[in-house]
């Protein structure tokens, strides 16, 4: 249970208000450039990390999939070795995602890198049974989404608002690319080595990105005390679900994303012969995208491109039911590519929206709902072109991906930020007097929390506010602004 003061607001909202430096309006400074980012020796142990990490995973996984190949000759229980961590990242985010905002989040990774490590080096083992790998497997996926969690959330504390999406965008990049190049090597490896020492190969990857998070992040002992566990971890997921808010985001991240991995899926059934290059163009698309979206947009920009980047992603698959020559459908799927982009400003939008004290939870929840949807996606689309043609079921899931798109849209056009708004997420009964009556008690604390404190984001005078265009999505519900903020706006 979170504990809750006299007033009724629980004890790290009181502290959400001063608990982060780095939380100035995106639109208030320039865009960063990648090597301002890479200049950050932080933000670098956390990036190169996550890049051996993702390395270290597509290898274990080949050769898994290797190994259980050789012995069982098994197509589903390749597929599933492969690929079945995803699954146990739901089982993260329903039951200890809240992890990854205890109030010392560089241990917590550093301990779930410690897990992964030994994962991975246990499946090193010659002669382990089966199923021993499979959960092994398992284990593996629950505590890398952990990981992934207490990683965003560290990354908000690392980077300014303003950069965020800009890191996500590098991430996302390297993290795609490094999946592709995995497989690649993978494949390299398990020609000249056994699978067991490509084992041995992701674990020393494994090991040099938990020794550069330990050397290189540093600890953020301003967070507010919780207890994480199984209660918090529910508590927090049903206020974030019970808000029109950022379950308008979290849909909209999830649904159309998960539905075109599964157009993706069918590429093998449309053109067995040209499934290659689909796939090819669909990533150079993605990579081009990530590249002029978290790179050369403003977030203002980012902002009012995101629903055309939401349709972009879906419509050029319609063509798909017209059965388009090869070209054609290269080039459609290219510009479907660029609109995985719309991924940034959205999570940028719930970055904005989220309560500090547990953006490592929702980051996390957010991810692993992502990651689950894609394999819904590709299952709703096998299932769907086992009775239409493949062409067909692209074009109906792309359609689908299209309606929710649309119908969304209005739930998140109403998205706005307004001080205490997050913490009205979790505490709906504390009104904005309560808020700033909380925010206010911090005369006693050091500098560093003072400062802090003084960076928290204020609604504008009636004088400089402005309506919300028709482009702007971003922040919390209108239900959720009372008395002068309904007549004037806030800052967003």
């Amino acid at each position: 249970m979170i504990p809750e003061s006299a007033f009724g607001a629980p004890d790290w909202v009181r502290a959400e208000a001063f608990f982060m430096p780095s939380d100035t309006p995106a639109s208030s400074t320039p865009p960063t450039t990648y090597r301002d980012l890479l200049r950050n020796r932080e933000f670098v142990g956390l990036y190169v990390s996550l890049t051996l990490t993702v390395a270290a995973s597509t290898l274990s996984g080949f050769a898994l999939g290797t190994l259980v190949s050789r012995r069982t000759g098994s197509p589903f229980l390749t597929a599933v070795s492969m690929y079945g961590a995803t699954f146990a990242t739901v089982l993260g985010a329903l039951t200890l995602m809240s992890v990854a905002d205890g109030g010392r989040p560089r241990r917590t990774l550093v301990v779930l890198q410690c897990v992964t490590l030994a994962g991975v080096a246990a499946q090193a083992v010659p002669g382990l049974p089966l199923t021993a790998r499979f959960g092994l497997l398992l284990v593996l996926g629950f505590f890398q989404s952990l990981g992934t969690g207490a990683r965003m959330g560290l990354l908000a504390e690392v980077v300014p608002v303003s950069a965020y999406a800009l890191a996500r965008s590098l991430m996302n990049i390297t993290s795609g690319g490094m999946a592709v190049l995995g497989y690649a090597v993978g494949a390299v490896l398990v020609s000249c080595l056994s699978p067991h020492q490509v084992f041995v190969v992701a674990a020393a990857l494994t090991g040099a990105g938990l020794l550069l998070v330990a050397g290189t992040v540093r600890e953020r002992s301003v967070r507010p005390p919780r207890r994480p566990g199984l209660r918090e971890t529910w508590s927090t997921n049903t206020a974030l679900f019970s808000r029109p808010g950022p379950r308008a985001l979290l849909l909209n991240l999830w649904v159309p994303n998960g539905l075109i991995v599964g157009c993706e899926a069918l590429f093998l059934s449309y053109a067995p012969h040209r499934a290659g290059v689909l796939l090819a163009a669909g990533s150079a698309g993605m990579l081009l995208g990530d590249l002029a979206v978290g790179r050369l947009l403003t977030a203002g920009r980012r902002r009012r491109c995101a629903f055309a980047l939401r349709l972009l992603l879906a419509v050029p698959y319609l063509l798909f039911a017209l059965h388009p020559p090869v070209l054609v459908a290269v080039v459609a799927v290219f510009l479907a590519g660029t609109g995985f982009a719309a991924t940034l400003p959205l999570q940028e939008r719930l970055l904005e929206l989220t309560p500090d004290p547990v953006r490592g939870q929702v980051q996390g929840v957010e991810s692993a709902g992502r990651m689950t949807w894609q394999s819904i996606g590709a299952a709703i689309a096998g299932g769907l072109a086992q009775y239409v043609p493949a062409g067909t079921a692209i074009a109906s899931l792309a359609a689908v991906s299209v309606a929710v798109t649309v119908l969304s849209r209005p739930f998140v056009v109403r998205v706005r930020l307004t001080e205490g708004a997050r913490a009205r997420w979790f505490s709906p009964h504390l009104t904005e007097r309560q808020v700033k009556a909380s925010t206010g008690r911090d005369a006693h604390l050091g500098h560093g929390a003072r400062t802090a404190r003084s960076q928290v984001v204020r609604p504008e005078s009636p004088s400089d506010a402005r309506p919300p265009g028709p482009g702007d999505d971003q922040g919390v519900s209108d239900d959720d602004r009372t008395g002068p903020e309904r007549d004037h706006g806030t800052r967003t």
